[in-house]
């Protein structure tokens, strides 16, 4: 709807003039939001005007007298707005690693297999995984640090094992397509390390738990902050970040608030600590750029050495 011209007091003007689109008096024939905005502030400015439609477009007119003041009006309103209101930033192309993002989720199921089976390994007969790398609250407040990391990789039972890798596989691998697999992976691990250490202090000492839900929710937090800084300057940045956010509770109702076994600090922890972490990223990103090669590979590698040497850690300390 185009708003109707404001009454005008006094005789009917006597010459009526179109203003032109772009106020310089070639062409005359306006878009309807642009009759629509200008419209108002002429209104606002108390000028008379009236609208007549030609063709596919408008005609803005004013009376004569007022013609110059108004396009000094208009012109001063399309400065002021010139870069409102600003425009998207453009699409950040995605990295085509998905096969890579596969195979590290491969590795952590036959991870999980092989925790199934006696081994004999540094003087353990048979190695007890879940003993030495779960989150141990009160171990972890000791100092056992390793428990952080090596929680993660410990699953209950295959069902745990493949509810992490569907569910969490879709974040994970929007994430390490976005960042780039190195830095994707090392945020992942620091913001579930970061969780469980969060949770094992205001647990109870003997609070046990195991399962890279929390690095999951990392990852969602994560996507969720990337998402909100890439596209604050949006009009409507709601629309881009508000659907991870949905996700996360989604998760936490399906995954995170059900069962005498979840662990739902961890899960939580997880997710608030993915979003700073995600708004730090994100910003480094735009000033610095995406990762190289060699800064990928050896995030990549920083990465794989802290879950090697946290077991190593946990197979010496012996529990």
């Amino acid at each position: 709807m185009i708003a109707p011209p404001i009454d005008i007091t006094g005789p009917e003007p006597a010459e009526w003039r179109p203003l032109s689109a772009r106020l310089d008096g070639v062409a005359t024939i306006l878009s309807r939001r642009q009759l629509r905005s200008w419209s108002l502030v002429l209104a606002a400015r108390q000028i008379p005007w009236r609208a007549e439609r030609r063709g596919l477009g408008w005609q803005l007119l004013v009376p004569a007298e007022d013609f110059s003041r108004s396009v000094q009006e208009l012109r001063q309103y399309e400065n002021e707005n010139r870069d409102w209101p600003p425009s998207a930033p453009q699409a950040t192309s995605l990295v085509d690693n998905r096969t890579t993002t596969v195979w590290v989720l491969i590795a952590i199921g036959a991870f999980y297999n092989l925790t199934r089976h006696n081994i004999d390994l540094a003087g353990h007969n048979p190695v007890g995984w879940a003993a030495l790398g779960n989150a141990y609250a009160g171990k972890i407040m000791a100092g056992q640090w390793w428990r952080l990391a090596t929680a993660l990789t410990l699953h209950a039972d295959w069902q745990h094992l493949l509810g992490n890798l569907l569910i969490g596989g879709v974040f994970i691998s929007r994430l390490c397509r976005d960042l780039r697999s190195g830095p994707a992976w090392l945020l992942l691990l620091a913001s579930g390390m970061l969780g469980n250490l969060a949770n094992a202090w205001l647990q109870n000492p003997a609070h046990q738990s195991v399962g890279a839900s929390t690095a999951i929710f990392g990852a969602v937090g994560l996507l969720a902050a990337i998402s909100m800084v890439r596209y604050r300057h949006n009009l409507r940045p709601r629309r881009r970040w508000t659907l991870p956010v949905a996700a996360a509770l989604g998760l936490l109702a399906m995954l995170g608030a059900g069962g005498e076994n979840t662990d739902l600090g961890a899960h939580l922890f997880g997710f608030l600590i993915g979003l700073p972490l995600g708004i730090g990223t994100e910003l480094v990103i735009e000033y610095r750029g995406r990762p190289g090669v060699a800064v990928n590979a050896l995030l990549a590698a920083s990465a794989i050495i802290i879950v090697v040497g946290a077991w190593c850690a946990a197979l010496l300390a012996g529990g």
